[in-house]
């Protein structure tokens, strides 16, 4: 399909704002995002059509565009309901990047626009298909009169006879049949998304079968649309957020023109995928506002004023929430012994860890986690608002008035219970070089508890981290007692308690430069790793084992316990 075709199809109302000599180009799909960096997410040929609620100021349009001409796209187009107009600068972008700008009117939905290209994209395919892309819209209407992704599985039911979910990867419902007898039990979700997760991580061609009792179920990867699977940099940068489609039938016999209508299916949600993952980012935006504040240590009342403002976009109605609690959540991948990594750092003592980003992972897994369980209908019901800095991510969770009868530490978010039902698939989705480790504050009545709260949040994930098991969690409660009580403890108590862990340290490396300080702090941040740890610290593994044995020698204490590892840890934030 050429882009000359767009412009000439009435109907869509594309407006050519700059790119008329490239109107031969080819289309090879259609991507909606407002994400400042879709780059992961294009694969090449791609019409991508934008709500523009990425732009800032002018100076975004120059980074937006020269990511999408560096990603290969076929032509931008940008709706005018935002702004009333495309601005200049985009234009401007557009057209020293040699990239085709339409103007899409407020009148023409970029569901219409999505349906169109996607019909002649995909040719001729078979009749059902052709009556699924009809009914596109219904899928993508917002409101009561749509339906969302419940629209596409319905018509999946009545007209092909299929019972068909969306699952999310920890196997939590999304969208279903509304067919007689469709309900998926929650054990069958969980079971579905772990045998997709583990077929996933070992590379294992799709559709993916699974058979339970009697039934048989097929399950098909939904990923972000116009990302093929090749599109990422390595599958477990998106193996822990990307949805699935299963289906109760046998794939293995069907015809590649069903086939092809299933791939067609999840093509059409994952645009429903990409607006409700667009639609999370004012609250990752207010998330990360509020972190950054309390990390840089800011006063009470500014925190306060943030939160007044976050509160209601998390809690309509009720205003400032009552309490808050905090989450951490830290995801970390490792190459397996022998494979290409053990190779290359052969005789560094292990196997070191991966370069992929966790915080964004993480950010998205505690999303899924976090979601409302309860939450019914086309829209997801989030009251979390997640922040990644680092390779962490870090939830504010808004709680309801606690009960008087209760102080807080019975109420909200329990750390065992949070992992219970989503264990299982994403213990198959990390494989063998995956852990998650997530650590949950008590709950606090105010801004002037939220520095401690994240403090605290991570004191719980390092224990947790300390645990064996792909996926852990801890609670404030499971703290040792001298961490609760560390705001309380004298000036003169916590001196002599950091003396004398610190002191014999210092003063070796006034003596020797031998820098025990940086390489205590390096290994408990790094979890005790010593792969990861000696890869921050640019030392061999046998190098950063001498040092670790020369500061237990000197302080008399043995960093592979825990309790060491954390007064170690208490000491250094003290000092």
């Amino acid at each position: 399909m050429r882009l000359r075709a767009l412009l000439d199809t009435d109907a869509l109302g594309l407006r050519l704002l700059g790119g008329e000599d490239e109107l031969d180009r080819t289309v090879r799909g259609v991507m909606t995002t407002d994400l400042r960096d879709p780059s992961r997410y294009l694969s090449g040929g791609e019409l991508v059509l934008t709500g523009l609620a990425w732009r800032r100021d002018a100076t975004d349009s120059e980074r937006f565009v020269r990511i999408l001409v560096q990603a290969g796209v076929a032509a931008l187009a940008a709706g005018e309901a935002e702004l009333g107009m495309v601005p200049d600068d985009l234009v401007l972008a557009c057209a020293r990047h040699r990239l085709p700008l339409f103007a899409v009117i407020e009148a023409v939905s970029f569901a219409t626009i999505t349906e169109h290209v996607v019909r002649q994209v995909s040719g001729e395919r078979a009749g059902d298909l052709a009556a699924v892309v009809d009914r596109h819209r219904r899928m993508m209407t917002a409101g009561p009169a749509g339906g969302g992704p419940d629209v596409v599985l319905d018509l999946l039911g009545t007209d092909l006879d299929l019972r068909a979910w969306v699952l999310s990867p920890t196997g939590r419902l999304i969208a279903g049949s509304k067919v007689a007898g469709a309900d998926l039990p929650a054990e069958t979700g969980a079971r579905l998304a772990a045998e997709h997760l583990a077929a996933v991580r070992t590379g294992r061609r799709g559709p993916h079968r699974l058979v339970l009792g009697r039934t048989t179920y097929s399950l098909f990867p939904i990923r972000s649309s116009g990302r093929s699977p090749q599109a990422a940099r390595d599958v477990r940068e998106t193996v822990l957020s990307d949805w699935l489609l299963a289906v109760e039938a046998d794939a293995g016999d069907w015809p590649e023109e069903r086939l092809e209508l299933l791939r067609g299916v999840t093509q059409l949600i994952a645009v429903e995928r990409d607006r409700r993952d667009a639609a999370r980012t004012v609250r990752r935006r207010l998330a990360q506002e509020v972190v950054e504040l309390v990390q840089a240590g800011a006063a009470p009342a500014e925190i306060a004023a943030r939160l007044r403002v976050t509160a209601p976009v998390l809690l309509p109605g009720l205003g400032a929430a009552p309490h808050w609690q905090v989450v951490v959540a830290r995801v970390e991948w490792e190459d397996l012994p022998g494979g290409p990594a053990a190779a290359s750092a052969e005789g560094a003592g292990g196997h070191r860890a991966s370069d992929i980003a966790g915080g964004p992972v993480a950010q998205a897994l505690l999303e899924e986690i976090l979601v409302d369980p309860l939450a019914t209908g086309p829209e997801p019901a989030d009251r979390i608002a997640v922040a990644h800095t680092g390779d962490e991510a870090v939830a504010l969770v808004p709680l309801p008035a606690v009960s008087a009868e209760h102080d807080g530490s019975e109420s909200g978010i329990l750390a065992d219970a949070l992992l219970a039902s989503v264990r299982d698939p994403l213990t198959a989705g990390l494989n063998d070089d995956g852990r998650v480790t997530l650590g949950v504050s008590a709950a606090v009545h105010s801004a002037e508890g939220l520095r401690g709260a994240l403090e605290e949040a991570r004191h719980a994930r390092r224990v947790a981290a300390a645990r064996p098991g792909r996926v852990c969690a801890a609670g404030h409660q499971e703290l040792a007692s001298h961490v609760l009580l560390l705001p309380f403890v004298p000036d003169d108590v916590r001196r002599a308690f950091t003396a004398r862990l610190l002191d014999p340290l210092r003063d070796y490396d006034r003596r020797h430069r031998a820098e025990l300080i940086p390489t205590l702090e390096a290994f408990l941040d790094c979890d005790g790793s010593w792969t990861r740890c000696a890869t921050r610290l640019h030392l061999h593994v046998n190098t950063l084992r001498y040092r670790v044995g020369r500061i237990e020698q000197l302080t008399g204490r043995d960093l592979s316990r825990l309790e060491d590892k954390l007064d170690f840890f208490l000491a250094l934030r003290m000092s």
